[in-house]
């Protein structure tokens, strides 16, 4: 795990300036968000011009901001590949029988498979079971595996479910994948199968725009992170095709270009600090996934990312939640930081769906890493996640840099060593 943090610009005579929460500028704030989210960037999508046009904006930002890049990297560019992996022929034969076509789907992990009884796992769905909990449970849990339906479940292979068990898969290696291969099939446990398949391979060009400011604690890094990208061009309300994603995410994005602004302002600060706009959150999480893979997360003291801050939360527009706050003492460290200012953070008050696994954290957090989402938009009710209604002009900007100001100010007894977040502990999330 080789991530090199480069000190170029960064000095360890220089200080760390005291707050100036000014320097985050509003006016330079509304400028960011109003250029990530205007139509020409065309909502943003992964695997298009359109994202690379995102992330090359971003990068023109962090050279302004005179951060520095990363050892290895292209520029400010984390360039890497995912792999679209479409399956092509397959024969799959149960008790010496062969099952028709229609009644196979296979989601390939590799360029070709080559089964025979007791090579991979053997799942045996039941007239009763929960075809669709077992289907997909097996595909979240990873790993080869043949997937005998009772035939009574063919709705599993027909419609959408179809569509995506057929579909493409993408991965982040070329070989080593998951594949899942599903029979309709009445059998059991003692059945006997050969599987035979192939796949095409596409190699699909992604990066992330990853700067850093060195610190004296070259070892110790907090990271500031949001995604770039958003769903693209899609039929929308009114005829609006494209969906700018002006709070999801650009609103963070936002956030992290003004702080990586605000820092560089400062001089060295005592803990290494790096900014991360992620690509493919929405595709997949494979921007924030190839991140943790070039860090040691031993050395990542806390990550703050920054998720959909461009709306007051419900408790008021001074107010952000902290995705996951009890797995880490992060939430209390930035509360306690805040105290006597105008701005609170709190738990998370969504916690039935999941959020803390939803976003760029959960990656890093897997890992043991104190890896927060940080966010204010009341979820529940708002109407413009993800519709092409989620443009500048539904946000509250005030806000946005009022809450971008109280993250640098919680942010700063971490950063500056005096407090540390206790670590998650990974076999307690799912």
């Amino acid at each position: 795990m080789g991530l090199q943090v480069v000190m170029a610009s960064c000095t360890s005579g220089q200080t760390f300036a005291a707050p100036d929460l000014d320097l985050i500028d509003h006016d330079d704030v509304v400028r960011v968000i109003t250029t990530l989210a205007a139509d020409d960037m065309e909502g943003r999508a992964a695997f298009t011009p359109a994202a690379d046009r995102a992330a090359e904006f971003i990068a023109g930002e962090f050279v302004a901001a005179g951060i520095d890049p990363l050892d290895g990297a292209d520029g400010f560019m984390q360039r890497f590949p995912v792999y679209s992996i479409a399956a092509g022929e397959a024969t799959v034969t149960v008790n010496g029988s062969v099952v028709a076509p229609a009644g196979t789907a296979v989601r390939m992990g590799a360029e070709s498979v080559s089964w025979a009884t007791g090579d991979v796992e053997l799942v045996v769905v039941g007239p009763e079971a929960d075809a669709r909990d077992a289907v997909f449970g097996r595909l979240r849990s990873g790993g080869d595996a043949l997937i005998l339906l009772d035939p009574s479940h063919s709705e599993i292979l027909s419609g959408r479910m179809g569509q995506f068990l057929r579909g493409e898969s993408r991965t982040l290696r070329r070989t080593g994948g998951s594949t899942v291969v599903v029979a309709l099939v009445r059998a059991d446990a003692d059945a006997t199968y050969r599987v035979d398949a192939t796949a095409s391979v596409r190699e699909n060009p992604l990066m992330n725009v990853v700067g850093v400011i060195p610190g004296r604690r070259t070892d110790e890094i907090v990271v500031f992170s949001a995604h770039y990208d958003h769903v693209g061009v899609r039929s929308g309300a009114e005829g609006d095709s494209i969906f700018n994603g002006a709070n999801d995410d650009a609103s963070g994005t936002s956030a992290v270009i003004a702080l990586a602004k605000y820092y560089a302002q400062r001089g060295t600060p005592e803990r290494t600090l790096l900014f991360a706009a992620f690509t493919a959150e929405e595709a997949g999480g494979y921007g924030s996934r190839h991140f943790s893979e070039q860090l040691d997360p031993n050395r990542v003291v806390a990550m703050f990312n920054i998720e959909m801050i461009g709306k007051p939360a419900v408790e008021g527009p001074n107010t952000a939640w902290i995705t996951g706050f009890d797995r880490s003492s992060f939430g209390e460290i930035l509360r306690t930081a805040v105290e006597g200012t105008d701005y609170a953070f709190y738990p998370d008050p969504y916690p039935e769906q999941n959020l803390f696994y939803r976003s760029d954290n959960a990656t890093l957090a897997r890992l043991g890493v104190p890896a927060h989402s940080i966010s204010t938009t009341p979820i529940d009710v708002d109407t413009d996640y993800h519709q092409a209604t989620d443009e500048v002009g539904t946000l509250d900007l005030e806000h946005m840099t009022a809450t971008i100001r109280a993250i640098a100010t919680a942010a700063e007894t971490i950063i500056s060593a005096e407090a540390t977040p206790t670590r998650v502990d990974p076999a307690t999330l799912n």
